[in-house]
């Protein structure tokens, strides 16, 4: 069982539930190379031995990241990561898209970066309610894995009271940075996703030809307090991202 013991220990004082601090040990585990190229992830019971936890707890850690498709488990033969098909993420809670592939123990860096002030369109100018003559703060990010190809093109326009502007750490992630430094704490966002063509602006961006399929998503967040923060969106290559929607049936009367 080859794990570095110095990265890989439970604080069995921390507030932390047990199972939280072991499913965020699997998430460092299963990027480690050598479960990467396929290797069989240590067992249940030599885990709950090393981390002083039980069985259920470890349980309950795997069920989690195998509904999340990041590992398969063979009955007789053992636990190994999935192969990587595409990035997958879900509708039930939403972060900044670096804390989500973060939980999913990918690391994806901004490939560019640029910010701008320029003039809301209709759509923009209704969610924020602020006039058409008035210029808003504009991100626009290519995000990818280090050395690979792009994943996903956002374009961002934040409300004019937040004061949010050029000199912000734009590589961290976002609404963490807007919590901390602007005192914006979101809570909530309204989402439309549609299947398009990436056109030439966005093919190009994404390094995918004009008529390749995208996910669009645009997003509508808001503070606690109810009030427009963000106007989002986000155009996603259909072969390297999936979104997933976990629906409970309604009780039938």
């Amino acid at each position: 069982m080859n794990i570095p013991s110095k990265d890989f220990t439970i604080d069995h004082n921390s507030k932390l539930p047990l199972h939280v601090q072991v499913e965020e040990l699997f998430r460092k585990l299963i990027v480690m190379e050598e479960y990467k190229k396929g290797a069989l992830l240590p067992k249940e019971t030599d885990l709950a031995n090393l981390w002083g936890v039980s069985r259920n707890t470890i349980r309950q850690a795997t069920n989690k990241l195998e509904h999340e498709g990041l590992i398969i488990r063979k009955k007789g033969i053992g636990t190994r990561v999935a192969e990587k098909k595409s990035l997958v993420t879900g509708l039930d809670h939403w972060y900044s898209f670096t804390r989500e592939m973060q939980e999913k123990g990918v690391e994806v860096i901004n490939q560019s970066l640029k910010t701008s002030t320029e003039q809301p369109n209709e759509e923009i100018c209704h969610f924020f309610n602020c006039p058409p003559d008035k210029k808003i703060f504009k991100l626009s990010k290519l995000k990818g894995e280090n050395s690979g190809d792009p994943i996903v093109y956002f374009e961002s326009y934040f409300h004019p009271r937040i004061g949010i502007d050029k000199n912000d750490d734009f590589n961290t992630p976002l609404y963490s940075m807007l919590q901390e430094k602007h005192g914006v704490i979101v809570h909530r966002s309204r989402e439309n996703i549609s299947a398009c063509q990436a056109g030439t602006v966005i093919g190009k961006k994404l390094k995918i030809s004009a008529s390749f399929p995208v996910l669009k998503r645009e997003r509508f967040v808001y503070d606690i307090n109810g009030k427009p923060v963000e106007y989002n969106v986000g155009y996603y290559r259909s072969d390297k991202f999936t979104y997933t929607i976990d629906i409970n049936k309604s009780p039938e009367n």
